[in-house]
Protein backbone atom coordinates (compact mmCIF):
# COMPACT_ATOMS: atom_id res chain seq x y z
CA UNK A 1 0.00 0.00 0.00
CA UNK A 2 2.73 2.01 0.85
CA UNK A 3 4.35 1.39 -2.34
CA UNK A 4 1.26 2.30 -4.23
CA UNK A 5 0.57 5.59 -2.93
CA UNK A 6 4.51 6.87 -3.22
CA UNK A 7 4.08 5.91 -6.75
CA UNK A 8 0.97 7.80 -7.04
CA UNK A 9 2.58 10.87 -5.09
CA UNK A 10 5.57 10.93 -7.60
CA UNK A 11 3.35 10.44 -10.92
CA UNK A 12 1.28 13.40 -9.22
CA UNK A 13 4.03 15.68 -8.62
CA UNK A 14 5.90 14.83 -12.33
CA UNK A 15 2.38 16.19 -13.28
CA UNK A 16 2.36 19.07 -11.55
CA UNK A 17 5.78 20.32 -12.41
CA UNK A 18 5.80 19.53 -16.20
CA UNK A 19 2.20 20.01 -16.99
CA UNK A 20 -0.33 20.91 -14.10
CA UNK A 21 0.96 23.98 -12.44
CA UNK A 22 1.37 25.98 -15.94
CA UNK A 23 -2.20 24.81 -16.58
CA UNK A 24 -3.63 25.51 -13.21
CA UNK A 25 -1.92 29.43 -13.76
CA UNK A 26 -3.42 29.42 -17.18
CA UNK A 27 -7.08 28.35 -15.99
CA UNK A 28 -6.68 31.08 -13.53
CA UNK A 29 -5.74 34.04 -15.85
CA UNK A 30 -9.43 33.12 -18.09
CA UNK A 31 -10.92 32.37 -14.94
CA UNK A 32 -10.44 35.86 -12.99
CA UNK A 33 -12.16 38.26 -15.48
CA UNK A 34 -14.54 35.38 -15.90
CA UNK A 35 -15.76 34.98 -12.33
CA UNK A 36 -15.99 38.60 -11.83
CA UNK A 37 -17.59 38.89 -15.26
CA UNK A 38 -19.91 36.58 -14.24
CA UNK A 39 -20.70 37.71 -10.71
CA UNK A 40 -21.07 41.34 -12.18
CA UNK A 41 -24.07 40.09 -14.67
CA UNK A 42 -26.00 38.05 -11.73
CA UNK A 43 -26.18 41.39 -9.52
CA UNK A 44 -24.27 39.71 -6.66
CA UNK A 45 -21.18 41.05 -4.96
CA UNK A 46 -18.12 40.61 -7.10
CA UNK A 47 -15.93 39.02 -4.49
CA UNK A 48 -18.96 36.28 -4.68
CA UNK A 49 -17.90 35.42 -8.07
CA UNK A 50 -14.20 35.11 -7.25
CA UNK A 51 -15.38 33.33 -3.88
CA UNK A 52 -17.00 30.82 -6.16
CA UNK A 53 -14.09 30.23 -7.92
CA UNK A 54 -12.07 30.16 -5.20
CA UNK A 55 -14.28 26.51 -4.07
CA UNK A 56 -14.75 25.56 -7.17
CA UNK A 57 -11.41 24.99 -8.02
CA UNK A 58 -9.87 23.57 -4.52
CA UNK A 59 -13.15 21.78 -2.96
CA UNK A 60 -14.77 20.62 -6.17
CA UNK A 61 -11.37 20.08 -7.62
CA UNK A 62 -10.08 17.71 -5.13
CA UNK A 63 -14.18 15.76 -4.75
CA UNK A 64 -14.50 15.79 -8.67
CA UNK A 65 -13.80 12.48 -10.71
CA UNK A 66 -12.72 14.23 -13.68
CA UNK A 67 -9.52 15.00 -14.31
CA UNK A 68 -9.49 17.76 -16.36
CA UNK A 69 -13.26 19.74 -15.86
CA UNK A 70 -12.46 23.01 -14.04
CA UNK A 71 -15.90 24.74 -11.95
CA UNK A 72 -16.83 28.33 -11.35
CA UNK A 73 -19.57 30.54 -11.73
CA UNK A 74 -21.20 29.93 -15.14
CA UNK A 75 -22.75 32.51 -17.53
CA UNK A 76 -25.41 30.06 -17.66
CA UNK A 77 -26.55 30.46 -14.74
CA UNK A 78 -26.56 34.35 -14.50
CA UNK A 79 -30.44 34.84 -15.69
CA UNK A 80 -32.07 32.69 -12.93
CA UNK A 81 -29.71 34.64 -10.18
CA UNK A 82 -29.97 37.77 -11.42
CA UNK A 83 -33.75 37.26 -11.52
CA UNK A 84 -33.72 35.70 -7.94
CA UNK A 85 -32.04 38.00 -6.04
CA UNK A 86 -34.10 40.80 -7.39
CA UNK A 87 -37.50 38.85 -6.29
CA UNK A 88 -36.05 37.66 -2.88
CA UNK A 89 -34.86 41.43 -2.40
CA UNK A 90 -31.64 41.03 -0.82
CA UNK A 91 -28.32 39.04 -1.65
CA UNK A 92 -28.21 37.74 1.85
CA UNK A 93 -31.70 35.35 1.09
CA UNK A 94 -30.97 34.87 -2.14
CA UNK A 95 -28.00 32.55 -0.58
CA UNK A 96 -30.16 29.68 0.73
CA UNK A 97 -31.48 29.34 -2.98
CA UNK A 98 -27.78 28.04 -3.26
CA UNK A 99 -27.76 25.82 -0.01
CA UNK A 100 -30.84 23.74 -1.52
CA UNK A 101 -29.68 23.55 -5.00
CA UNK A 102 -26.55 22.08 -3.67
CA UNK A 103 -28.18 19.45 -1.31
CA UNK A 104 -30.70 18.84 -4.33
CA UNK A 105 -27.50 18.05 -6.38
CA UNK A 106 -26.18 15.83 -3.21
CA UNK A 107 -29.30 13.99 -3.55
CA UNK A 108 -29.54 13.07 -7.60
CA UNK A 109 -25.62 11.64 -7.00
CA UNK A 110 -26.54 9.99 -3.87
CA UNK A 111 -29.71 8.28 -5.48
CA UNK A 112 -27.60 7.75 -8.54
CA UNK A 113 -29.87 10.11 -10.47
CA UNK A 114 -27.21 11.50 -12.66
CA UNK A 115 -28.59 10.23 -15.74
CA UNK A 116 -31.57 12.37 -15.47
CA UNK A 117 -30.35 14.98 -17.52
CA UNK A 118 -30.20 12.85 -20.65
CA UNK A 119 -33.67 12.34 -20.61
CA UNK A 120 -33.63 16.64 -21.54
CA UNK A 121 -34.24 17.12 -25.41
CA UNK A 122 -30.99 19.04 -26.60
CA UNK A 123 -33.04 20.94 -28.43
CA UNK A 124 -34.40 22.36 -25.40
CA UNK A 125 -31.54 22.50 -23.55
CA UNK A 126 -30.04 24.66 -26.73
CA UNK A 127 -32.28 26.53 -26.67
CA UNK A 128 -32.25 27.63 -22.63
CA UNK A 129 -28.42 28.34 -23.70
CA UNK A 130 -29.39 30.51 -26.89
CA UNK A 131 -32.20 32.76 -24.87
CA UNK A 132 -29.17 33.06 -21.65
CA UNK A 133 -27.15 34.16 -24.33
CA UNK A 134 -29.77 36.86 -25.57
CA UNK A 135 -30.51 38.42 -21.93
CA UNK A 136 -26.45 38.18 -21.13
CA UNK A 137 -25.86 39.75 -24.26
CA UNK A 138 -28.38 42.44 -23.36
CA UNK A 139 -27.58 43.30 -20.00
CA UNK A 140 -24.21 43.86 -20.82
CA UNK A 141 -24.58 46.99 -23.48
CA UNK A 142 -25.23 49.82 -20.97
CA UNK A 143 -21.66 48.65 -19.41
CA UNK A 144 -20.39 48.44 -22.39
CA UNK A 145 -21.60 52.02 -23.46
CA UNK A 146 -19.98 53.28 -19.89
CA UNK A 147 -23.56 53.80 -19.11
CA UNK A 148 -23.81 54.26 -15.39
CA UNK A 149 -26.92 53.94 -14.39
CA UNK A 150 -28.60 50.92 -16.07
CA UNK A 151 -31.13 50.21 -13.29
CA UNK A 152 -33.89 49.38 -16.19
CA UNK A 153 -31.88 46.42 -17.58
CA UNK A 154 -32.43 44.76 -14.31
CA UNK A 155 -36.01 43.96 -15.19
CA UNK A 156 -36.68 41.18 -18.02
CA UNK A 157 -35.74 41.21 -21.05
CA UNK A 158 -38.96 42.17 -22.67
CA UNK A 159 -39.34 45.15 -20.29
CA UNK A 160 -36.48 46.53 -21.47
CA UNK A 161 -38.32 48.06 -24.40
CA UNK A 162 -41.37 49.69 -22.74
CA UNK A 163 -41.62 53.41 -22.66
CA UNK A 164 -41.01 53.28 -19.03
CA UNK A 165 -37.72 52.21 -19.24
CA UNK A 166 -35.98 52.33 -22.46
CA UNK A 167 -37.85 55.48 -24.31
CA UNK A 168 -37.83 56.58 -20.72
CA UNK A 169 -33.77 56.67 -20.27
CA UNK A 170 -32.94 57.79 -23.93
CA UNK A 171 -33.29 61.30 -23.57
CA UNK A 172 -30.70 60.99 -20.93
CA UNK A 173 -28.38 58.37 -22.05
CA UNK A 174 -26.23 60.37 -24.32
CA UNK A 175 -25.14 62.24 -21.07
CA UNK A 176 -24.66 59.26 -19.36
CA UNK A 177 -22.16 57.57 -21.75
CA UNK A 178 -18.48 57.54 -21.12
CA UNK A 179 -16.66 58.04 -24.41
CA UNK A 180 -13.59 55.86 -22.97
CA UNK A 181 -15.71 52.81 -21.88
CA UNK A 182 -17.12 52.70 -25.20
CA UNK A 183 -13.63 52.74 -26.58
CA UNK A 184 -12.67 50.27 -24.49
CA UNK A 185 -15.40 48.11 -25.21
CA UNK A 186 -14.80 48.21 -29.11
CA UNK A 187 -11.36 47.26 -29.15
CA UNK A 188 -12.12 44.60 -26.73
CA UNK A 189 -13.87 42.82 -28.94
CA UNK A 190 -12.06 43.35 -31.60
CA UNK A 191 -9.43 41.75 -29.86
CA UNK A 192 -11.62 39.08 -28.76
CA UNK A 193 -12.71 38.00 -32.02
CA UNK A 194 -9.46 38.36 -33.70
CA UNK A 195 -7.94 35.91 -31.33
CA UNK A 196 -10.22 33.02 -32.14
CA UNK A 197 -9.22 33.46 -35.94
CA UNK A 198 -6.83 30.39 -37.02
CA UNK A 199 -4.18 33.29 -38.44
CA UNK A 200 -4.19 34.67 -34.52
CA UNK A 201 -3.65 31.22 -32.77
CA UNK A 202 -0.21 31.99 -32.22
CA UNK A 203 -0.56 34.67 -29.83
CA UNK A 204 -3.17 32.52 -27.75
CA UNK A 205 0.07 31.59 -25.32
CA UNK A 206 -1.96 34.96 -23.32
CA UNK A 207 -5.34 34.23 -23.10
CA UNK A 208 -8.27 36.28 -24.67
CA UNK A 209 -9.67 37.20 -21.50
CA UNK A 210 -6.60 38.21 -19.98
CA UNK A 211 -5.11 40.24 -22.52
CA UNK A 212 -8.56 42.56 -22.90
CA UNK A 213 -8.61 43.49 -18.68
CA UNK A 214 -4.42 44.33 -19.68
CA UNK A 215 -5.77 46.56 -22.05
CA UNK A 216 -8.64 47.92 -20.28
CA UNK A 217 -6.05 48.80 -17.38
CA UNK A 218 -3.37 50.46 -19.47
CA UNK A 219 -5.75 52.88 -21.66
CA UNK A 220 -7.58 53.70 -18.74
CA UNK A 221 -4.31 54.37 -16.70
CA UNK A 222 -2.59 56.90 -19.99
CA UNK A 223 -6.14 58.36 -20.39
CA UNK A 224 -5.61 59.08 -16.37
CA UNK A 225 -2.38 60.06 -16.57
CA UNK A 226 -2.99 62.69 -19.42
CA UNK A 227 -6.07 63.98 -18.27
CA UNK A 228 -8.28 63.15 -20.61
CA UNK A 229 -12.38 63.58 -20.22
CA UNK A 230 -12.71 59.76 -21.45
CA UNK A 231 -11.29 58.74 -18.51
CA UNK A 232 -13.46 56.14 -16.65
CA UNK A 233 -15.21 57.04 -13.37
CA UNK A 234 -14.64 54.91 -10.24
CA UNK A 235 -18.07 53.65 -10.19
CA UNK A 236 -17.00 52.10 -13.85
CA UNK A 237 -14.18 50.05 -12.36
CA UNK A 238 -14.47 46.86 -10.48
CA UNK A 239 -14.89 47.32 -6.91
CA UNK A 240 -13.85 44.37 -4.51
CA UNK A 241 -13.00 44.88 -0.83
CA UNK A 242 -8.96 45.16 0.47
CA UNK A 243 -10.19 42.66 2.93
CA UNK A 244 -12.87 40.48 1.16
CA UNK A 245 -13.08 38.17 3.74
CA UNK A 246 -14.28 41.00 6.05
CA UNK A 247 -16.89 41.65 4.03
CA UNK A 248 -18.46 38.24 2.83
CA UNK A 249 -21.91 38.09 3.96
CA UNK A 250 -23.67 35.46 5.48
CA UNK A 251 -27.35 33.32 4.39
CA UNK A 252 -29.95 34.60 6.28
CA UNK A 253 -31.14 31.28 7.45
CA UNK A 254 -34.57 32.54 9.86
CA UNK A 255 -36.25 33.40 5.73
CA UNK A 256 -35.42 30.25 4.86
CA UNK A 257 -39.20 28.46 5.90
CA UNK A 258 -40.61 32.63 5.11
CA UNK A 259 -40.67 32.48 1.53
CA UNK A 260 -41.44 29.28 -1.04
CA UNK A 261 -39.56 31.34 -3.89
CA UNK A 262 -36.73 30.54 -2.12
CA UNK A 263 -37.40 26.83 -2.82
CA UNK A 264 -38.95 27.06 -6.13
CA UNK A 265 -35.30 28.78 -7.19
CA UNK A 266 -33.26 26.46 -5.26
CA UNK A 267 -34.58 23.80 -6.96
CA UNK A 268 -34.58 25.56 -10.56
CA UNK A 269 -30.86 26.66 -9.71
CA UNK A 270 -30.19 22.55 -8.78
CA UNK A 271 -31.40 21.86 -11.90
CA UNK A 272 -30.02 24.17 -14.22
CA UNK A 273 -26.28 23.75 -12.63
CA UNK A 274 -26.75 19.99 -13.44
CA UNK A 275 -27.62 20.01 -16.85
CA UNK A 276 -24.55 22.49 -17.42
CA UNK A 277 -21.90 20.61 -15.39
CA UNK A 278 -23.20 16.93 -17.00
CA UNK A 279 -23.15 18.94 -20.23
CA UNK A 280 -20.11 19.79 -19.47
CA UNK A 281 -18.43 16.75 -18.08
CA UNK A 282 -19.47 15.12 -21.52
CA UNK A 283 -17.96 17.45 -23.50
CA UNK A 284 -14.86 17.03 -21.47
CA UNK A 285 -14.55 13.38 -21.54
CA UNK A 286 -14.48 13.81 -25.30
CA UNK A 287 -11.57 15.72 -25.58
CA UNK A 288 -9.53 13.56 -23.04
CA UNK A 289 -6.55 12.13 -24.63
CA UNK A 290 -6.95 9.56 -22.29
CA UNK A 291 -10.38 8.79 -22.90
CA UNK A 292 -11.02 8.86 -19.19
CA UNK A 293 -15.03 8.77 -18.24
CA UNK A 294 -16.13 10.70 -15.07
CA UNK A 295 -18.51 9.18 -12.92
CA UNK A 296 -21.38 11.27 -12.70
CA UNK A 297 -22.69 10.32 -9.76
CA UNK A 298 -19.93 11.52 -7.55
CA UNK A 299 -19.63 14.72 -9.81
CA UNK A 300 -23.05 15.60 -8.92
CA UNK A 301 -22.01 15.23 -5.34
CA UNK A 302 -19.27 16.95 -5.39
CA UNK A 303 -21.03 20.01 -7.21
CA UNK A 304 -23.38 19.77 -5.04
CA UNK A 305 -20.96 20.09 -1.96
CA UNK A 306 -19.73 22.85 -3.56
CA UNK A 307 -23.23 24.67 -4.22
CA UNK A 308 -23.41 24.19 -0.52
CA UNK A 309 -20.23 25.71 1.21
CA UNK A 310 -20.89 28.52 -1.81
CA UNK A 311 -24.24 29.61 -0.30
CA UNK A 312 -22.49 29.34 3.48
CA UNK A 313 -19.48 31.77 2.83
CA UNK A 314 -21.64 34.47 0.33
CA UNK A 315 -20.77 33.35 -3.08
CA UNK A 316 -22.58 33.14 -6.06
CA UNK A 317 -23.33 29.16 -7.53
CA UNK A 318 -21.26 26.81 -9.67
CA UNK A 319 -20.95 24.36 -12.56
CA UNK A 320 -18.63 22.86 -14.42
CA UNK A 321 -17.62 25.03 -17.16
CA UNK A 322 -16.36 24.63 -20.62
CA UNK A 323 -14.46 27.65 -21.07
CA UNK A 324 -12.01 26.95 -18.30
CA UNK A 325 -12.22 22.99 -18.79
CA UNK A 326 -11.29 23.96 -22.87
CA UNK A 327 -8.81 25.88 -21.40
CA UNK A 328 -7.26 23.85 -18.96
CA UNK A 329 -7.43 20.93 -21.50
CA UNK A 330 -5.53 23.23 -24.45
CA UNK A 331 -2.67 24.35 -21.96
CA UNK A 332 -2.11 21.13 -21.43
CA UNK A 333 -3.49 19.73 -17.84
CA UNK A 334 -3.11 16.03 -17.24
CA UNK A 335 -4.71 15.85 -13.73
CA UNK A 336 -7.31 17.24 -11.11
CA UNK A 337 -4.30 19.21 -9.94
CA UNK A 338 -4.30 21.86 -12.26
CA UNK A 339 -7.83 22.68 -11.30
CA UNK A 340 -7.16 22.45 -7.85
CA UNK A 341 -3.74 25.43 -8.53
CA UNK A 342 -6.08 27.57 -10.79
CA UNK A 343 -8.35 28.10 -7.05
CA UNK A 344 -5.16 28.76 -5.21
CA UNK A 345 -4.16 30.88 -7.65
CA UNK A 346 -7.29 32.88 -7.10
CA UNK A 347 -6.68 32.65 -3.48
CA UNK A 348 -3.66 34.67 -3.62
CA UNK A 349 -5.32 36.87 -6.01
CA UNK A 350 -7.62 38.07 -3.59
CA UNK A 351 -5.21 37.90 -0.51
CA UNK A 352 -2.11 40.23 -2.15
CA UNK A 353 -3.21 41.81 -5.29
CA UNK A 354 -6.35 42.90 -4.98
CA UNK A 355 -5.66 46.52 -5.86
CA UNK A 356 -4.65 45.46 -9.49
CA UNK A 357 -8.10 43.64 -9.82
CA UNK A 358 -9.74 46.95 -8.49
CA UNK A 359 -8.27 48.62 -11.92
CA UNK A 360 -10.38 46.29 -14.23
CA UNK A 361 -12.66 48.63 -15.87
CA UNK A 362 -16.34 47.31 -16.13
CA UNK A 363 -16.52 47.57 -20.11
CA UNK A 364 -13.48 44.98 -20.31
CA UNK A 365 -15.72 42.51 -18.81
CA UNK A 366 -19.14 43.56 -20.54
CA UNK A 367 -16.82 42.76 -24.10
CA UNK A 368 -15.72 39.04 -22.41
CA UNK A 369 -19.72 38.65 -21.48
CA UNK A 370 -21.00 39.53 -24.52
CA UNK A 371 -18.44 37.51 -26.33
CA UNK A 372 -19.49 34.29 -23.94
CA UNK A 373 -23.28 35.50 -25.11
CA UNK A 374 -22.77 35.18 -28.72
CA UNK A 375 -21.17 31.83 -28.27
CA UNK A 376 -24.14 30.53 -26.05
CA UNK A 377 -26.46 32.08 -29.20
CA UNK A 378 -24.08 32.25 -32.01
CA UNK A 379 -26.21 31.59 -35.86
CA UNK A 380 -24.86 28.24 -36.23
CA UNK A 381 -26.94 26.87 -33.50
CA UNK A 382 -30.11 28.27 -35.26
CA UNK A 383 -28.92 27.01 -38.55
CA UNK A 384 -28.12 23.02 -37.64
CA UNK A 385 -31.23 23.21 -35.42
CA UNK A 386 -33.39 24.24 -38.54
CA UNK A 387 -31.93 21.01 -41.00
CA UNK A 388 -32.97 18.54 -38.34
CA UNK A 389 -36.27 19.52 -39.43
CA UNK A 390 -38.92 21.26 -37.54
CA UNK A 391 -39.33 18.75 -34.87
CA UNK A 392 -35.95 19.67 -33.33
CA UNK A 393 -36.34 23.57 -34.21
CA UNK A 394 -39.64 24.56 -33.17
CA UNK A 395 -39.09 22.95 -29.58
CA UNK A 396 -35.99 25.33 -29.52
CA UNK A 397 -37.32 27.99 -31.21
CA UNK A 398 -40.29 28.09 -28.80
CA UNK A 399 -38.04 27.80 -25.57
CA UNK A 400 -35.86 30.75 -26.58
CA UNK A 401 -39.01 32.90 -27.37
CA UNK A 402 -41.10 32.05 -24.26
CA UNK A 403 -38.29 32.35 -21.83
CA UNK A 404 -37.76 36.03 -23.14
CA UNK A 405 -41.22 37.04 -22.65
CA UNK A 406 -41.83 35.34 -19.33
CA UNK A 407 -39.04 33.63 -17.53
CA UNK A 408 -36.40 30.20 -17.92
CA UNK A 409 -38.75 27.83 -15.67
CA UNK A 410 -41.95 28.38 -17.94
CA UNK A 411 -39.58 28.50 -21.43
CA UNK A 412 -37.94 25.10 -20.42
CA UNK A 413 -41.30 23.74 -19.46
CA UNK A 414 -43.14 24.66 -22.39
CA UNK A 415 -40.41 23.57 -24.71
CA UNK A 416 -40.63 20.14 -23.07
CA UNK A 417 -44.15 20.17 -23.83
CA UNK A 418 -43.66 20.71 -26.75
CA UNK A 419 -40.98 17.84 -27.80
CA UNK A 420 -43.36 15.56 -25.88
CA UNK A 421 -45.97 16.19 -28.38
CA UNK A 422 -43.92 15.54 -31.31
CA UNK A 423 -42.97 12.39 -29.59
CA UNK A 424 -46.08 11.08 -29.08
CA UNK A 425 -47.31 12.18 -32.87
CA UNK A 426 -44.45 9.74 -33.87
CA UNK A 427 -45.60 6.96 -31.59
CA UNK A 428 -49.33 7.49 -33.02
CA UNK A 429 -47.13 6.81 -36.52
CA UNK A 430 -44.87 4.33 -35.77
CA UNK A 431 -47.32 1.39 -33.69
CA UNK A 432 -49.78 0.27 -36.50
CA UNK A 433 -50.61 0.80 -39.57
CA UNK A 434 -53.97 -0.91 -41.80
CA UNK A 435 -54.55 -2.27 -45.16
CA UNK A 436 -57.42 -2.59 -47.09
CA UNK A 437 -57.66 -5.30 -50.17
CA UNK A 438 -60.89 -6.94 -51.56
CA UNK A 439 -61.96 -10.52 -52.21
CA UNK A 440 -64.41 -12.28 -53.67
CA UNK A 441 -66.52 -9.28 -53.07
CA UNK A 442 -65.70 -8.94 -49.79
CA UNK A 443 -63.49 -5.87 -48.08
CA UNK A 444 -60.80 -7.59 -46.31
CA UNK A 445 -58.91 -5.10 -43.98
CA UNK A 446 -55.28 -6.15 -41.77
CA UNK A 447 -54.37 -4.18 -38.97
CA UNK A 448 -51.31 -5.21 -38.02
CA UNK A 449 -49.77 -3.53 -34.97
CA UNK A 450 -45.55 -3.12 -34.42
CA UNK A 451 -43.46 -3.28 -31.39
CA UNK A 452 -45.06 -2.03 -28.26
CA UNK A 453 -48.56 -0.71 -28.50
CA UNK A 454 -49.17 1.86 -25.46
CA UNK A 455 -52.23 3.20 -24.13
CA UNK A 456 -51.00 6.79 -26.17
CA UNK A 457 -52.40 4.66 -29.53
CA UNK A 458 -55.95 3.65 -28.09
CA UNK A 459 -57.89 6.47 -29.56
CA UNK A 460 -56.09 6.23 -32.95
CA UNK A 461 -56.97 2.32 -32.49
CA UNK A 462 -60.67 2.79 -31.46
CA UNK A 463 -61.27 5.24 -34.34
CA UNK A 464 -59.48 2.41 -37.11
CA UNK A 465 -61.87 0.14 -35.85
CA UNK A 466 -64.86 2.03 -36.03
CA UNK A 467 -64.44 2.66 -39.31
CA UNK A 468 -64.33 -1.15 -40.47
CA UNK A 469 -68.01 -1.74 -42.40
CA UNK A 470 -70.49 -3.73 -41.75
CA UNK A 471 -70.21 -7.39 -43.84
CA UNK A 472 -66.45 -7.15 -44.07
CA UNK A 473 -63.19 -9.49 -42.99
CA UNK A 474 -61.08 -7.90 -40.15
CA UNK A 475 -57.71 -9.59 -39.03
CA UNK A 476 -55.70 -8.05 -36.47
CA UNK A 477 -52.34 -9.37 -36.04
CA UNK A 478 -49.77 -9.05 -33.01
CA UNK A 479 -47.36 -11.49 -33.94
CA UNK A 480 -44.52 -8.43 -34.02
CA UNK A 481 -45.72 -6.79 -30.96
CA UNK A 482 -43.40 -7.14 -27.45
CA UNK A 483 -46.13 -5.54 -25.32
CA UNK A 484 -50.09 -4.03 -25.82
CA UNK A 485 -50.87 -2.30 -23.00
CA UNK A 486 -54.08 -3.47 -21.34
CA UNK A 487 -56.20 -0.68 -22.26
CA UNK A 488 -55.49 -1.00 -26.22
CA UNK A 489 -56.51 -4.95 -24.96
CA UNK A 490 -59.49 -3.48 -23.47
CA UNK A 491 -60.48 -1.97 -27.19
CA UNK A 492 -60.21 -4.73 -28.66
CA UNK A 493 -62.10 -6.98 -26.60
CA UNK A 494 -64.89 -4.48 -26.93
CA UNK A 495 -64.67 -4.50 -30.58
CA UNK A 496 -65.00 -8.20 -30.68
CA UNK A 497 -67.80 -8.18 -28.73
CA UNK A 498 -69.31 -6.05 -31.04
CA UNK A 499 -68.12 -7.18 -34.27
CA UNK A 500 -70.81 -10.23 -34.45
CA UNK A 501 -73.81 -7.82 -34.00
CA UNK A 502 -71.99 -6.01 -37.10
CA UNK A 503 -71.33 -9.25 -39.01
CA UNK A 504 -68.07 -8.75 -39.08
CA UNK A 505 -65.47 -11.56 -39.32
CA UNK A 506 -62.65 -11.06 -36.88
CA UNK A 507 -59.69 -13.09 -36.61
CA UNK A 508 -56.73 -12.07 -34.40
CA UNK A 509 -53.38 -13.22 -34.21
CA UNK A 510 -51.21 -13.39 -31.22
CA UNK A 511 -54.12 -11.07 -29.72
CA UNK A 512 -55.02 -12.00 -26.28
CA UNK A 513 -58.66 -10.83 -25.15
CA UNK A 514 -59.47 -9.17 -21.51
CA UNK A 515 -62.59 -9.29 -19.50
CA UNK A 516 -64.34 -5.81 -19.96
CA UNK A 517 -66.68 -4.04 -17.99
CA UNK A 518 -69.19 -1.11 -18.49
CA UNK A 519 -68.57 1.64 -16.30
CA UNK A 520 -71.73 2.38 -14.04
CA UNK A 521 -73.49 5.92 -13.55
Amino acid sequence: MDLHLDRTFKYYWLMFKRHDLSAGLTVFLVALPLCLGVALASGAPLYSGILSGIIGGIVVGVLSGSDLAVSGPAAGLTTVVAASIISLGDFQTFLLTVIIAGVFQILLGVLKLGVFASYFPSSVIKGMMAAIGIILISKQIPLALGYNQPDFWTSGFVQIFTSKNFLGNLVEFNSHITRGAVFISVISLVILILMKKPQFQKFNKIPAPLLVVIFGIFINFLMNYFGSSYALKPNQLVNIPENMFAEIKFPEFSKILSNQEIWKDGILIGILATLETLLCIEAMDKLDRHNRITPVNRELIAQGIGNFLCGLVGAIPMTAVVVRGSANIEAGAKTKVSAFMHGIFLLLSVLLIPFLINMIPYASLSAILIITGFGLTRVEIYKHLFKLGLKQFIPFIATIIIILVTDLLIGVSIGLLISIYYIIKENFKENYDIEKTHFQGIDQYKLKLHSNVTFINKVKIKNALDKVPAYSVLTIDGSEVHFIDHDVLEIISDFKNKAHDRHIQLQMINIETVETAAISH
